[in-house]
């Protein structure tokens, strides 16, 4: 029996968990929708929807063309 998928949810929260404990630094690249599909076993969709997250809560900022990055942490952190 497989494993149950991670929900977008669930990979936003470990992302912001790896940002909180400094994996993801201010300013770092995250690796593309398609990597992060890979690394958590997900649709391409799914982790979209993860990063789409992250940049309503204004923990990740989208450069178009360039990626996404970690935004600065209040405070210049």
């Amino acid at each position: 029996m497989s494993p149950i998928p991670l929900s977008y949810t669930d990979i936003a929260a470990d992302i912001t968990a790896k940002i909180t404990a400094g994996e993801y630094e201010s300013g770092a690249k995250l690796p593309s929708y398609s990597q992060l599909a890979d690394l958590y076993s997900v649709s391409f969709s799914t982790a979209a929807r993860a990063v789409a997250l992250l940049r309503d809560r204004g923990i990740v900022i989208g450069a178009p063309g360039r990626g996404i990055f970690v935004a600065e942490r209040a405070g210049g952190q």
